[in-house]
C-alpha cells in the first residue's frame, strides 16, 4: 500500500510539473513563430534579399559615398560616446537609487522610463528648443560662444537621453541583489572605498554595465526621431545621422542606396544583439556556479 501511495504521488508530481498555465505547445508555438516571421524575419529578409540584387560593385559604390560615409562615422561615432557617457552616470543614478533612500524616490525611478514612453519627435523638439541658442539652457552657454543646438554637441546630449535608461535597468537589479557582506569583508581586510568599488563591486557590475553599454549603442545608431531636429542634419558640418540619410534616399526613391544603407545596419544591429547575448548568457552561467 505504501508503495502504490508513493508511486501515485510521483506520477501527481510529474503532471503537476508538464501542466502549463496556457497548454497546447503546437499551437502556441505556431502563433509564436507565425507572428515573430510576420513582424521580424519577413522584413528583415526582404531587405536582405532586395540587396542581394545589387552587384558587389554597385554595393560598395552605394556605401562609400561621402556623405554616407560621414553619417556611418556620426552615427557610430556619436552612440559610443554617448553610451560611455551613460555608463558613468547611468552607474551613479543606479547606485543613488538603490543605496540610499529619500524623499521623491519613487518619482525619480519613474522619470527613469521617461525617455521610452515620451515620443522621439517630442524629445527632439523640446531639446532643440531648450538647447538654442535663445533658449532656457542654451542661451547661458551662447554667452560663451558654444553653440549646442544644430552641432554634434546637440546630437550627443539627445543620444544620451535616449540610452541613459538602459544602463540604469541593466544595473539596477545586479545592485539590488549584491550581498553587502562582500564591501563589509572588503573594509574589514583594510581597503579603501576606491579599490573596493574597482576590485569587489565593479566586476559584479561589469556583465551589466556591458550590456546596457550595448544596448543604448544600438539605439543610439538607429535612432531617428530624437536627433533629426537638434542634430541640423548638415552635410557639411557631418551632423547626419545614418537614419535621416536612409529617409533622405527613401524620399528621393533611391531605393538601392536606402537597402545597401539598411542591410549593414541589420548586420550591425545582429552583431550587437549577438555580442549583448553572449555577455548575458556568461553572466548567467556565472551566477548558476556561485
Amino acid at each position: 500500500m505504501k508503495m502504490s501511495n508513493t508511486n501515485n504521488e510521483n506520477n501527481i508530481l510529474k503532471k503537476a510539473k508538464k501542466a502549463r498555465v496556457i497548454p497546447g505547445f503546437g499551437l502556441t508555438m505556431g502563433v509564436t513563430v507565425t507572428m515573430l516571421s510576420l513582424i521580424v524575419l519577413i522584413p528583415l529578409a526582404s531587405v536582405f534579399a532586395y540587396a542581394l540584387k545589387l552587384s558587389p560593385n554597385e554595393f560598395f559604390t552605394l556605401i562609400s559615398k561621402e556623405t554616407v560615409r560621414n553619417a556611418f562615422i556620426t552615427s557610430i561615432g556619436s552612440s559610443f560616446i554617448a553610451a560611455l557617457i551613460n555608463v558613468v552616470f547611468g552607474l551613479i543614478i543606479a547606485w543613488v537609487l538603490v543605496k540610499y533612500e529619500f524623499p521623491g524616490k519613487q518619482l525619480m525611478d519613474g522619470m527613469i522610463e521617461l525617455p521610452f514612453a515620451l515620443p522621439t519627435a517630442v524629445a527632439g523638439i523640446t531639446l532643440s528648443k531648450m538647447y538654442a541658442e535663445d533658449g532656457m539652457i542654451g542661451r547661458y552657454f551662447a554667452h560663451f560662444g558654444i553653440k549646442i543646438s544644430y552641432t554634434r554637441i546637440g546630437l550627443l546630449i539627445a543620444l544620451v537621453f535616449i540610452g541613459i535608461p538602459f544602463i540604469v535597468r541593466a544595473v539596477q537589479p545586479v545592485l539590488e541583489k549584491m550581498d553587502d557582506q562582500y564591501e563589509e569583508a572588503a573594509y574589514m581586510l583594510g581597503a579603501t572605498p576606491t579599490r573596493t568599488f574597482f576590485k569587489v563591486i565593479l566586476p559584479e557590475l561589469r556583465p551589466a554595465l556591458l550590456t546596457g553599454f550595448g544596448l543604448a549603442f544600438a539605439r543610439g545608431i538607429g535612432e531617428y526621431g530624437s536627433v533629426i531636429y537638434i542634430s541640423g542634419n548638415s552635410a557639411k558640418e557631418h551632423t547626419q545621422m545614418i537614419s535621416y540619410v536612409i529617409m533622405q534616399k527613401l524620399n528621393y526613391i533611391d531605393y538601392k542606396s536606402a537597402t545597401a544603407i539598411a542591410l549593414i545596419m541589420l548586420i550591425i544591429s545582429f552583431v550587437m544583439l549577438f555580442v549583448i547575448n553572449i555577455i548575458q548568457v556568461r553572466q548567467a552561467r556565472r551566477v548558476n556556479a556561485q
